[in-house]
Formats: structure tokens, C-alpha cells, sequence
């Protein structure tokens, strides 16, 4: 293990996301322990501790767990890990009924957060969505189906009206608690876009590029699962004292032939452009984990389709 190599727990590893972010973390030098209700197909070599993160006791236990049963050659046992990165929800609605998906996720997300920061574990990251903006799941009426304003940046006022976004914010909230509780642990918390695999590109983004009207509810934006894997690192590796921080977790451009401001001026003329923007920025930007944390886009949609 490389000598910058962090000792991490990452919930949620088996998933769409995860399953990309693993592979990145561990070729970084990072050890990480996978707790998921399934092991991971793409990364056999990362142990799965099977963990019910909605038991508090579990989440502690999990959090004071080696690594993989190779760690019972150590010396002695290395305690709490550097970092805990919490992917583990139901990712959308209407995979269960809106009150399993409400509750489950928002007493994850708190078990895992108290557990760390009860720990003294020094980082914790957790995911956040797209859909807190307030478009992605509402209801399709015209008033309903409108951003406020462009960008869409961390300070925007969120007031989605669906039970998965609204369990994403409450996740938000319980971090930004924790986090002024226990100053020592700093908490990230990243609003992750519509995440694309690999495989998605030729696949999906005929669709996507094509038809620009079936993206609004992902702001023409996006995020490449490998990409979301180095901003996982560059979170855990930030020496900077941030504290609780948000941060879009997006690619950086629009999904898009046409460039931003001409796009969103024809498509969404009664919305506002707060700000210039990049020619091709993305309507959810990643301005600020690009200046912050350092993040360099790796897979720009272009690489992999050319419309």
C-alpha cells in the first residue's frame, strides 16, 4: 500500500456508483472495506462486510471492523478508519413505498455519520443528490418542472417534493449538525449527478444529446461513475480545514450540441443566468469542487460519443 494510502469504509460499494469508486480508491494506494448487503462483482479483492445500516449497533460495530480477515496478521487492531465514505440508499423512488425509502435512508445516513464522528474518524463523505434541486422527481405540472435560476450551485435554495429527495436533504442537515457537534470530523457532503457508466455512452447518450428535452430533470448534467471516484479521493487526501462542506459532484460540460448560455436562453427563456457562465458549463456546476478540491475532468461525454 502506497505510503498516502487511507484506511476506508465505504457503505453502499456493490452499487451502480460504487462499484466504480472502489476500483479508483484502491489503485490509489487506499485500503477500503466494502459494507453493503452484497458483495461486490467488480472488485473481488475489496472484502463486503454484510451490514444492516439501519441497526446503529452493526454501523458501530462496522466502523471498528478490519479490513478483510488478512488483517488478523497485524500486529494489533488498527482501530477506526481514516475515512468513511456513505454511498449505501435506495437510490431513486418507487423501489419500495415512499415512506421505506424516506426512512431508511435518512436513519443510514444518521447511523453512519454519528458512528464516525462518535469514533473520531477524521472524514467523512456522504452522497447527496441532483434530485434535492427540485426537478428531477416532481410532479410534471409547468410551474412545478422550472429551476429558480442558472447555475444551479450549492447555495440554491432546495425545495424538492419527493420523498428521495427529501430524505437527501435531511442527510444533508444531519451532517451539517454532526458536523458543528464534533469539529473534528469534517463532512463533506456531495450532490451527485445522473451517474454514467462506461458502457452508458453508446447506449444512452444518443438520447440524451439528441433529445435535450428528456435531460431537464438532470439539468443537461451528468457525472462519469470514474470521475465521482477521483473526487472520493481528492475528498479523503484534502489536508485543507473545510469542515461541512457541499459540493456538486458533476462533469464539467452540458450535455448539449449547443453551447450553455444559447441553449438554456432558447429552451428556458423565463429562467435567470445568475452569473456567466463557462461556454459549455453544465447547468448543475462543478465550479466549486473543480476550485476547492482540485477535481479535473477525466471523461468528458465527447470522448465516448460524437454526435
Amino acid at each position: 500500500m502506497a505510503t498516502a494510502g487511507k484506511r476506508i469504509v465505504f457503505t453502499g460499494g456493490s452499487g451502480k456508483a460504487g462499484r466504480h469508486v472502489l476500483p479508483y480508491l484502491t489503485s490509489k494506494g487506499h485500503t477500503v472495506l466494502n459494507l453493503d448487503l452484497i458483495p461486490s462483482e467488480h472488485s473481488p479483492s475489496i472484502y463486503t462486510l454484510k451490514t444492516d445500516l439501519t441497526s446503529s449497533g452493526q454501523v458501530f460495530n462496522a466502523l471498528t471492523s478490519l479490513a478483510s480477515p488478512a488483517e488478523y496478521s497485524l500486529p494489533a487492531h488498527p482501530g477506526p478508519p481514516d475515512a468513511v465514505i456513505h454511498f449505501a440508499a435506495y437510490a431513486r423512488n418507487m423501489l419500495v413505498p415512499d415512506n421505506e425509502c424516506f426512512t431508511s435512508n435518512v436513519t443510514q445516513t444518521y447511523n453512519v455519520v454519528e458512528a464516525a464522528c462518535k469514533l473520531g474518524v477524521p472524514k467523512v463523505i456522504i452522497a447527496s443528490s441532483e434530485t434535492v434541486y427540485g426537478v428531477c422527481f416532481t410532479q410534471d405540472r409547468d410551474e412545478s418542472l422550472a429551476y429558480d435560476h442558472f447555475p444551479l450551485e450549492e447555495d440554491y435554495d432546495c425545495n424538492p417534493m419527493d420523498s428521495y429527495a427529501c430524505s437527501k436533504l435531511c442527510g444533508e442537515r444531519i451532517a451539517r449538525t454532526f458536523a458543528r457537534r464534533f469539529p473534528k470530523t469534517e463532512i463533506y457532503v456531495f450532490r451527485i449527478g445522473n451517474v454514467i457508466e462506461p458502457h452508458e455512452y453508446a447506449r444512452d447518450f444518443p438520447r440524451h444529446v439528441g433529445k435535450p428535452e428528456t435531460r431537464k430533470r438532470n439539468a443537461w448534467s451528468y457525472i462519469d461513475a470514474r470521475d465521482l471516484g477521483q473526487m472520493c479521493d481528492l475528498a479523503v487526501q484534502n489536508q485543507k480545514k473545510l469542515g461541512f462542506q457541499i459540493f456538486n459532484a458533476t462533469n464539467d460540460t452540458i450535455t448539449t450540441t449547443v453551447p450553455t448560455k444559447e441553449f438554456l436562453e432558447k429552451s428556458e427563456p423565463g429562467t435567470k443566468i445568475k452569473r456567466e457562465m463557462g461556454e459549455w458549463e453544465a447547468p448543475l456546476s462543478n465550479r466549486k469542487i473543480r476550485e476547492v478540491l482540485g477535481f479535473r475532468e477525466e471523461h468528458d461525454w465527447r470522448k465516448y460519443y460524437k454526435p
